[in-house]
């Protein structure tokens, strides 16, 4: 069958200049009208000209620098395969690396165009095989680069076209020297070609050191649909910070969003949220720079199949994603810069599809989205974490919205006999009363819950200058932190719980949330390393004495509980909602019935129910505390 021919007349793409193997390949994959970008770009492109270009993630940049820079390799081949390549295009992280490679290989299909994507966490053994066959485009992390031009292998004398895509990313994960020593190996006769989302002083000193009387575009994010109705959704919700996991998952429940990206600020964060969410049922992945690249792709391929619901991720990680089937953003923290945010929620209402940012902000924190409004110029709706009874109502809906279509299905007949025989002993109501029962607490819906304090920012505002108020606020985060059970909501007290800490340990760990919060997780295609190991006691030396050397007085356990002893304390970061919500997670206890918790340096003791014990141990030698698997067996055990 012969290929049709290209009518040059109406194809949007044929009439900016591209060649027709291009537009040809446009064609097949379903490009029909070139973006704003596209348009903008390419024709400056195609006349040589060097471009200075802002435009936010999915706006279609991709395509604006890789076509022109297709057609400028084809006219200017002399027909034999190239050994050093002609084209660079320098991205942040491996995943974009893949997927700007992936684009350039479909758009150059019927040019024979090889491609060789360049990063890290791959075997360079294959990168040199191909280097040494020859491409035509390199498409590399700057440290992957770097270390093939310090090898010899990657020879920067025959490029013609050189593109750094993302720059501000890639100055902020550090890649500005390596940036710079990149460029000035390239011959000046180059086409030069940058884009960035945002244009901080540093992109407009690189752009007035290497480009050459640019071209300068701006293209706005399309931010509302025909209607004026905004693409994406921005929501803010205030929530103390123990009570974070609870509304998340609370929002969640409410959202039931087909594939959401949750940003965290560190990779342990990262590590404890996604094992809270899949304690509660969802199927959570996580992503940090800790993972090698084979760990990485296994996640991503889980997302993409939809065999997961829920990416947890850190800046870094998530640097160059790009989910097509991504409806939500949640910001798990209030991101330190308003240019963060600009890149998170970038990555939903892509293309012109709808999507839904949401941050969780600490009462702290709501300034910092008036920042982010003022930047964005953009309205962030502050609304409130929906209530126990919101729950309710919504499940309700879905029970019914079930039975509902499990009728109109039909096949039912199979069940007639069951509802028969119960009908001359019950009235017929009352049986599918019962029936609705089931199919509405099949799921736990009418887990006990409590509800999450609400925060009104303008209550915030003479907080400063009422002492009695601000001493009020800080007990009360001291209660928050103190008493918290699974998924962070507030364990109610208990008869037995008089005194849940020692003075000395209470003390201690209303500090200790913010030690989870040091360290930026930069890992690059140079070195995920991972996060320092913070040392876990050994309980070998405190069997019967205390953290001083002295000998420990344990307190007699509350009548029907006992002790559980957990062989990780303060010294591996261990705060009383960790032990909480491993145990409400992995057992089938709630936090109610967990009673007082002991943290010692080395150590933890924690009360439950004696009926429970034993699955208690079994479930928790199974999975981690603070991110490592720690000695769990019963007090009454030691000897």
């Amino acid at each position: 069958m012969e290929e049709p021919e290209i009518d040059s007349a109406t194809s949007g793409f044929a009439s900016l200049g591209l060649i027709d193997e291009l537009v040809k390949s446009l064609n097949e994959l379903g490009y029909e009208e070139p973006t704003p970008i596209q348009s903008e770009s390419i024709r400056h492109l195609l006349d040589g000209r060097d471009l200075l270009g802002q435009a936010a993630t999915g706006t279609g940049k991709t395509a604006a620098f890789a076509l022109p820079m297709l057609q400028r390799l084809a006219t200017t081949s002399d027909g034999s395969d190239r050994v050093a390549p002609a084209g660079l295009i320098l991205v942040p992280t491996r995943e974009l690396a893949m997927q700007v490679s992936e684009a350039v290989h479909r758009y150059g299909r019927h040019l024979g165009t090889r491609v060789l994507p360049v990063f890290g966490g791959q075997p360079i053994a294959r990168q040199l095989h191909a280097l040494r066959r020859g491409v035509d485009v390199v498409v590399a992390t700057p440290g992957r680069a770097i270390d093939h031009i310090n090898r010899g292998t990657l020879v920067l004398d025959e490029i013609t076209m050189v593109v750094l895509d993302e720059a501000d990313e890639m100055f902020d994960m550090g890649f500005a020297e390596d940036i710079e020593t990149i460029l000035e190996g390239i011959p000046s006769t180059r086409q030069t070609v940058l884009f960035s989302a945002t244009m901080p002083s540093r992109i407009n000193g690189v752009a007035r050191r290497h480009l050459d009387k640019p071209v300068k575009i701006e293209i706005e994010r399309k931010t509302s649909d025909e209607a004026g109705a905004p693409l994406v959704q921005q929501r803010a919700y205030i929530v103390p910070r123990s009570h974070k996991p609870a509304a998340l998952v609370r929002i969640l429940d409410i959202e039931s969003p087909a594939a959401t990206l949750v940003f965290c600020r560190t990779r342990i964060e990262v590590d404890e949220l996604t094992q809270t969410l899949n304690g509660r049922g969802y199927r959570a992945e996580a992503l940090h720079g800790g993972m090698n690249q084979d760990q990485r792709d296994r996640v991503m391929g889980r997302l993409r199949n939809a065999t997961a619901e829920l990416l947890v991720a850190t800046d870094v990680a998530a640097r160059g994603l790009d989910v097509d089937q991504l409806t939500h953003v949640i910001n798990y923290d209030v991101p330190s810069a308003p240019e963060s945010y600009v890149h998170r929620i970038g990555r939903v209402g892509r293309a012109g599809r709808e999507g839904v940012a949401i941050t969780l902000a600490e009462p702290r924190e709501h300034r910092m989205l008036k920042n982010i409004e003022r930047l964005t110029k953009q309205r962030i709706a502050f609304e409130k974490v929906p209530t126990v009874a919101d729950l309710r109502t919504m499940r309700m809906a879905m029970t019914q919205a079930s039975l509902r279509e499990t009728i109109v299905e039909g096949e039912l007949d199979r069940f007639r006999a069951i509802v028969e025989a119960l009908s001359d002993e019950f009235d017929v109501m009352e049986v599918a009363l019962a029936a609705v029962k089931i199919a509405h607490e099949s799921d736990g819906a009418e887990a006990d819950q409590d509800d999450i304090p609400e925060f009104d920012p303008r209550d915030d505002r003479d907080r400063k200058s009422n002492n009695k108020s601000k001493s009020k606020s800080k007990s009360s985060s001291s209660d928050w932190r103190d008493n918290t059970s699974e998924a962070g909501t507030p364990r109610k007290a208990r008869s037995s719980d008089k005194k849940p800490f020692s003075d000395r340990d209470d003390r201690n760990h209303r500090g200790s949330d913010r030690g989870d919060r040091g360290g930026n997780d930069r890992g690059s295609d140079r070195g995920d390393r991972g996060g320092n190991d913070r040392g876990r006691g050994n309980d070998r030396g405190d069997r019967g004495r205390d953290d001083r050397g002295g000998e420990r007085r344990p307190r007699p356990s509350s009548e029907g509980m006992v002790r559980l002893f957990v062989g990780a304390g303060r010294l591996a970061g261990v705060r009383p909602k960790d032990l909480v919500g491993a145990i409400a997670n992995e057992s089938g206890l709630s936090g109610r019935d967990i009673g007082a918790i002991e943290i010692a340096d080395r150590f933890s003791l924690v009360e439950i129910p004696e009926a429970s014990a034993n699955d208690v141990v079994a479930a928790l030698k199974k999975t981690r505390i603070k991110g490592d698997r720690a000695t769990v067996r019963l007090e009454r055990d030691r000897t």
